[in-house]
């Protein structure tokens, strides 16, 4: 049996708020806040459209956005399980790391060695950053990274 991770996606977490209904065309059940009908009540207030058709989604939930700008919504204590935020860093550093792994193509071990060599090393601030973080610029490496603002 082979094992697979899952690839980074774009996610929100669904706040009710107009702009997000807005954003991601919810559909707003008005009636169902007002309602004691229990069947109403599995039905949710908010609907999103999505390749199969228009699911519920509550507040706190998360919306994902496919690569080819599809929809869908996922349960939070699910999303929670599943995905973690990508590691968050400096300019300086994702520099460094754009500038080795594209221009030259160094492995991993070898742009951390560079990093540390005084001769190639991008910036001192690139330099202090990976040897104080060296975890979250191995998982910036291989999952990906956003960048500080």
């Amino acid at each position: 049996m082979k094992f697979y991770r899952k690839q980074p996606i774009e996610a929100e977490q669904f706040d009710g708020s107009e702009e997000m209904i807005d954003k991601y065309h919810v559909r707003c059940d008005t009636e169902y806040m007002l309602s004691d009908d229990q069947l109403k009540y599995s039905m949710g207030p908010y609907q999103i459209e999505t390749l199969e058709g228009f699911l519920n989604i509550g507040v706190g939930d998360w919306i994902a956005t496919g690569v080819n700008g599809e929809h869908w919504a996922i349960a939070d204590d699910v999303f929670k399980q599943a995905y973690a935020e990508l590691p968050v860093i400096p300019k300086a550093v994702a520099d460094y790391m754009n500038d080795y792994n594209n221009l030259i193509n160094l492995s991993f071990h070898s742009a951390l060695y560079e990093a540390f060599d005084d001769l190639f090393a991008a910036s001192q601030d690139a330099e202090h950053w990976i040897e104080h973080n060296s975890d979250v610029f191995a998982r910036a490496w291989l999952d990906g990274y956003q960048v500080e603002e």
